[in-house]
């Protein structure tokens, strides 16, 4: 039989098939593992020439730095924790004023006397965004003691003071405000040398102002402008003997031809009219702060037209930490408060007197603790 050529080629194909193992036929589906690199690559460091330097700046302070623990201290404190910032600001103060004069073989003449006047200030004031709201509460009493005579007081007030605003924008410096202002007084007060009769005390008088107006209020400037055109006054006198004479404006006793009362005096007196506020306090000059309070006043339906005056006026001087002087005047004028008034034998009022222009006015340096 004769083979062709192709069947040689054929033949020949099959025996190299037959020989080959049968795993290197077949597809495996796991990858074999990449050989390890076992190159080591080590850190080169390039340093550059170091010149020296020649020319140096003024001012400049070529120092070897060095470390040391000799400074170091141990913690004793503990620390603080984080607190959310509060948009509460306060103000304690406590002053306390003294003035002594003595003698002894002094040709000039002269008494001796003892002056002290204390005062509490506390201030409480919220401020965010749109909304303000501030309070303040003053404490003032002095007494003052001389040689032969008695203990007599110098000073008496308490003052307490809220306003709440509400602005459109933070860019706006005028506010709608409410307001409500209490003043009064601590003990009685006397017409020396007589302390038989008081003629004032505490809640005679006492007046309430209360209202809604519009507050000016510019940022950081210290400065507060309140108008109200609607603004109620109250007027309280709590000692019934001063509310019988009629006492601040309230109405009197009605009494009979001898003297009896008939009708006790009554203990309030509302008003309703205009109060514009005013306050201001400004450094003019290191450690010198000027402190400016205006009050006024009328009424709408029974004296329009007369204003009420409260003005205080008070530059401060600060010594050092504790050490601070204070000068300070107040002006008042209320047409409610009559001077000069003449009575009868049997007591009764002929004339009630005229108002008058009150004047204080305060030089004293002390102590003052800010808590």
């Amino acid at each position: 039989m004769k083979i062709k050529p192709s069947h040689y080629t054929l033949v020949i194909l099959l025996g190299i098939v037959s020989v080959l193992p049968l795993k290197t036929l077949a597809q495996d589906s796991i990858p074999p593992l990449p050989e390890v690199d076992t190159t080591r690559i080590d850190t080169i460091v390039i340093r550059a020439q170091q010149y020296k330097i020649k020319i140096i700046p003024r001012g400049v302070n070529l120092t070897v730095p060095k470390l040391t623990f000799k400074g170091t201290k141990p913690l004793t404190k503990r620390r603080r924790r984080f607190r959310i910032p509060s948009f509460w600001t306060k103000e304690n103060e406590f002053t306390l004023t003294l003035s002594e004069v003595a003698f002894v073989n002094w040709n000039a003449g002269g008494e001796n006397s003892v002056s002290a006047l204390g005062g509490l200030k506390f201030e409480r004031n919220y401020k965010f965004r749109y909304f303000q709201w501030d309070n303040s509460l003053v404490i003032r009493y002095g007494v003052n003691a001389q040689e032969g005579r008695q203990l007599r007081k110098t000073d008496d007030a308490i003052r307490l003071s809220s306003t709440v605003g509400y602005r459109r924008d933070t860019l706006n410096h005028w506010f709608y405000s409410v307001k409500a202002n209490f003043n009064t007084q601590i003990s009685n007060g006397f017409k020396y040398p007589d302390r038989s009769t008081p003629i004032s005390g505490f809640m005679a008088p006492g007046y309430l102002f209360f209202g809604a107006g519009t507050s000016y209020i510019p940022e950081g400037k210290g400065f507060n402008l309140y108008l109200s055109p609607a603004s109620l006054k109250a007027t309280f006198v709590l000692d019934q003997d001063l509310a019988n004479d009629g006492a601040f404006g309230v109405k009197k006793a009605i009494r009979d031809d001898t003297g009896n009362i008939i009708t006790p005096g009554e203990n309030t007196f509302i008003e309703f009219g205009i109060l514009i506020n005013n306050s201001w306090k400004k450094e003019i000059a290191k450690n010198m702060v000027l402190d400016h309070r205006l009050s006024l006043y009328t009424d709408y339906l029974r004296s329009f037209g007369n204003v009420d005056i409260d003005w205080e006026l008070n530059l401060n001087l600060q010594v050092n930490e504790f050490i601070k002087a204070n000068i300070g005047t107040q002006i008042i004028y209320d047409d409610d408060i009559r001077f000069d008034e003449v009575r009868a034998d049997d007591g009764s009022v002929i004339d009630p007197g005229v108002p008058k222009i009150q004047f204080r006015q305060l030089l004293g340096i002390g102590l003052a603790y800010n808590f």
